[in-house]
Order: C-alpha cells, then sequence, then structure tokens
C-alpha cells in the first residue's frame, strides 16, 4: 500500500502553521499538550519524514512524560504513563486495510479514550477510520514539507469543529526563536 497516495488534500484543512525544524515541531507538540485533557483522539497524517512523531515526542514531553518516545511502526502501539492519562502513539503504517484491528487491542484502547482515561495519537490513521465513524470527535493534523528540508506546515481540522483553543494556538503559535508563519484561516 503506498500511504503517500492516500494523504487527504491539505485544502480541506482550514488552519495552518508553518514551523521551521525539529525544535519548532517539538514546541508544537509541547504547547498541544497543554491543551489535553483526556478523551482526546488525534489523527496525524503526513509523508515519511513529516515530523509526526517528532510531534509525538514533544507532546509527551509537555506531559512530562520520562519515557523515550519512539515511533510505533514495528511495534504498532507504543502506550505511555506518567501523565493524568495514558498516552497510545499508535502507527498503522504496516498495517493493510482489512487488518484486524482487534489484535492490537485498538477496542480496549479506544474504550479507555472514550472514558477519558487515555488520549490516542494515531499516525497513518486510515485503517481506523472506520472504528471513529465520521463523527467522532477528534482533531486531524497534517503535516507536509515545506519550501526548505527543515520547514514543515502543519495543517488543522476537527470534526465536527476544531476546538477553539486549538485554533487559538495555531493562530498565536511562536517560538523563543521567533521563526513562526501563522496563516490566515479559511472558512471551515
Amino acid at each position: 500500500m503506498l500511504h503517500d497516495q492516500n494523504l487527504p488534500p491539505a485544502e480541506d484543512f482550514p488552519v495552518k502553521l508553518t514551523v521551521q525544524g525539529p525544535d519548532q515541531t517539538l514546541a508544537l507538540g509541547r504547547a498541544v499538550a497543554d491543551l489535553l485533557s483526556g478523551g482526546e483522539i488525534i489523527l496525524l497524517y503526513g509523508p515519511l519524514g513529516a515530523g509526526k512523531t517528532c510531534f509525538s515526542q514533544g507532546l509527551c514531553s509537555g506531559l512530562n512524560l520520562d519515557e523515550e518516545v519512539v515511533s510505533p511502526t514495528f511495534t504498532l502501539v507504543n502506550t505511555y504513563s506518567g501523565s493524568p492519562f495514558l498516552v497510545h502513539h499508535l502507527d498503522f503504517y504496516r498495517v493493510e486495510p482489512e487488518h484486524e484491528l482487534d489484535d492490537i487491542g485498538v477496542p480496549h484502547i479506544l474504550d479507555e479514550v472514550f472514558s477519558r482515561r487515555a488520549i490516542a495519537l494515531i499516525e497513518w490513521p486510515e485503517p481506523i477510520l472506520p472504528e471513529l465513524g465520521p463523527h467522532e470527535p477528534r482533531v486531524e493534523l497534517l503535516s507536509l514539507p515545506g519550501e526548505t528540508a527543515d520547514t514543515r506546515t502543519w495543517h488543522l481540522r476537527g470534526v465536527p469543529e476544531i476546538p477553539e483553543p486549538w485554533r487559538d494556538l495555531f493562530q498565536n503559535f511562536s517560538t523563543s526563536d521567533g521563526i513562526v508563519e501563522t496563516h490566515p484561516q479559511k472558512p471551515e
């Protein structure tokens, strides 16, 4: 399966933010951690090397998790504890659409998320979309490489809508070096 061909179009994401380098991607993840209270589902789209795992590392750092956060490409699920809620980091890059998600514990993970005892960070989320349905609340991020090797543009959308704190963060995000480009939002 060629996952890069299944990326949603950037035009479908009404808010975007451009960051420079891994440090700003980590900072974005740390800033997002401040918005979480448990129960969130965050879908991460982007080609290989777009910064999805780096963002996840920043988010876990923002939650003060001491464990090393690595891509779950081969393990499929990494679970981190130590914050007020569990962080389930899933990566479905190697999972074919017909793969039985029960085998890797997805129903149990979703139960923990729905009960607000956990959050889910899901890279390459296509296989889980049928489990979520079209209306399950979630935040979706698409990271695309920019004009330089270190530049990434993060696109944001929400189901059923973007939570206002997320929109505010993306529109007002800045880091200590100040090299962040926010983009005017377009109507949803």
